[in-house]
C-alpha cells in the first residue's frame, strides 16, 4: 500500500496529466483502484478536477490571445477557425462536447473562449463533460484490471497447459517457414527455359527460312491496297 503523501502525489499526477494522458489516466486510475493502491472515487475527482481545470485556463487563453494563437501555430489556427464555427451555432453543445471531442480537445476550449461563449455556460458544460467522462473510464480501468487478474489466477491453474500449448504452437510455426524454405529452394532450382531465337519456330527452334524478295513485295502491296480501300 502506498503512504499519505504516495497517494496525495499519484492523484496530483493523474489530475495533472489527464488532459495530455487523455484516456490513459482514467484507465490507469482504476486499475490501482482496482488492486487496493488508490480509492476509486478520488481518482475520478481528481482526473475530473484536473481536466475542468485545464479547459477553464484554455478558454481563458482563446478569450484573450486567440488571434495570438492562430498567428502562432497556424495549423492549430485553421482547427481553431473550423471551431468557431460549430461553437456560435451551439455555445451550449460545445461546453458539453470539450472532453468527448477528440481531435478537438485543446482548440475547442479555446474556441469557445474566442467565441465569447458566456463562462457560466462554459463552466457548467466542461464541468459536467469533464466528470461523466472521468467516471466512465476510471470505471471501464477498474472493470479491467479485475478481469485482468481473474484471467491471472485461472493461467496460474492451467500453466503447464498454456506452456505446452506455446511450444506447440512454436514447432508449428517452424514447420510452416521450414516448408517454405524447401519450395522456395526446389523452385529456385529449376531449369529456365530456353528462348528460341529471333525467326525460329517456336515449337521446334529451327530456323525459319528466309522468304522470297517477290512474296515480301507482294505481301506489301496487299498491305497498302487495304489501307487504301479503308481510306
Amino acid at each position: 500500500m502506498l503512504g499519505f503523501w504516495g497517494q496525495l502525489w499519484a492523484y496530483v499526477t493523474l489530475g495533472a496529466t489527464s488532459i495530455i494522458t487523455e484516456e490513459a489516466a482514467p484507465l490507469l486510475g482504476g486499475v490501482a483502484a482496482q488492486q487496493g493502491h488508490l480509492g476509486l472515487v478520488r481518482v475520478a475527482v481528481a482526473i475530473t478536477l484536473g481536466t475542468w481545470a485545464a479547459h477553464v485556463g484554455l478558454y481563458y487563453l482563446g478569450r484573450w490571445r486567440g488571434k495570438w494563437v492562430r498567428e502562432r501555430w497556424p495549423k492549430a489556427g485553421r482547427y481553431l477557425t473550423r471551431a468557431l464555427v460549430f461553437v456560435r451555432r451551439n455555445p451550449w453543445r460545445s461546453a458539453l462536447a470539450v472532453r468527448y471531442a477528440y481531435g478537438l480537445r485543446i482548440t475547442l476550449p479555446m474556441a469557445c473562449g474566442a467565441a465569447r461563449v458566456p463562462i457560466f455556460t462554459f463552466v457548467v458544460g466542461s464541468g459536467i463533460s469533464a466528470v461523466t467522462w472521468s467516471s466512465l473510464f476510471t470505471v471501464l480501468g477498474w472493470a479491467f484490471g479485475r478481469t485482468a487478474m481473474q484471467v491471472l489466477r485461472h493461467m496460474r491453474r492451467f500453466e503447464d497447459v498454456v506452456m505446452l500449448a506455446v511450444v506447440g504452437l512454436v514447432g508449428v510455426a517452424i514447420f510452416l517457414l521450414t516448408r517454405r524454405g524447401q519450395r522456395a529452394v526446389a523452385a529456385a532450382a529449376l531449369p529456365e527455359p530456353e528462348l528460341a531465337p529471333l525467326g525460329a519456330d517456336a515449337d521446334t527452334g529451327v530456323p525459319r527460312p528466309p522468304a522470297a524478295p517477290g512474296v515480301e513485295r507482294r505481301r506489301g502491296d496487299r498491305r497498302h491496297g487495304d489501307r487504301r480501300r479503308e481510306r
